[in-house]
């Protein structure tokens, strides 16, 4: 039997990835990787191993998650190292539970190697800290996308009222649904809230409105995916603690990240 790795990739930017991540990427026979791993962290991968695209995008899946599940399986029976190589933590939206669960079944020796999740990474590059003694004293990490119906899945009421930082991920498309329960719940429409799109990178950019006003800003200033979206007074900083935007501004990034 061989044995196989769940790691984390740390958020976009390749230096964010944990040092034991690294070691597992260099170790690996086979690495299976997902869209939006950085392309820099498989240069340090051996030269004779193999790399195995398993991309998703919105809606659409390049490969199955049962047949991801199943590469690992295959591979690791063949007594090789697998390096399971996902975007920010793999137990953080990233499907990692499922897939230690297929090992679990069928035997396989496994190690979870966390990385720095988007949630918390992306918006402390935009400058705002999801927690902050003045403003923030919880905070609640969701997905904007939801297996079944989200009216149902997600207590609006209490996210609205109950917790003061709301950190999402993938929720761009559901964000004028997203914007509209909170408000219905109780949340004030002049809460402020950020979107930030390619965090870490040297794309990256970001757009601060509030929730009554957030969709008239994305027409004028469109954002994609992938973005965090962060929602609660700790926006507020963005003004004043925008380092990496500046640093890019200045160009003391670009160069060293391209």
């Amino acid at each position: 039997m061989g044995k196989v790795y769940l790691v984390g990739a740390g958020p976009g930017d390749p230096d964010l990835i944990t040092l034991k991540g690294l070691k597992c990427i260099q170790q690996a026979d086979i690495i299976l990787y997902d869209r939006l791993i950085n392309d820099e962290l498989l240069n340090y991968a051996k030269p004779e191993a193999d790399l195995i695209y398993c991309g998703k995008l919105p809606n659409y899946h390049t490969m199955k998650q049962e047949t991801i599940n199943h590469f690992l399986i295959k591979h690791a029976k063949r007594g090789k190292i697998v390096t399971r190589l996902k975007g920010g933590d793999p137990f953080v939206f990233g499907r990692g539970g499922e897939e230690a669960q297929a090992l679990v079944k069928h035997r396989i020796e496994f190690e979870i190697v966390p990385g720095i999740t988007s949630g918390i990474a992306v918006p402390a590059y935009a400058g705002i800290p999801v927690t902050h003694r003045d403003f923030s004293s919880s905070v609640a990490f969701i997905t904007g996308h939801q297996r079944t119906n989200p009216t149902e899945t997600l207590k609006w009421e209490h996210l609205a009222k109950g917790v003061d930082t709301l950190v999402i991920y993938m929720g761009v498309k559901q964000l004028p649904f997203i914007c509209e329960q909170l408000q219905q719940h109780g949340k004030h429409p002049k809460t402020p809230i950020a979107i930030i799109q390619w965090g870490t990178l040297y794309e990256q950019k970001t757009v601060v409105a509030t929730l009554d006003t957030i969709l008239e800003a994305i027409q004028k200033q469109p954002i994609t995916n992938p973005s965090i979206i962060v929602v609660g007074e700790v926006v507020t900083l963005h003004e004043q603690l925008h380092w990496f935007e500046t640093m890019l501004r200045e160009e003391k990034y670009v160069n060293v990240m391209r």
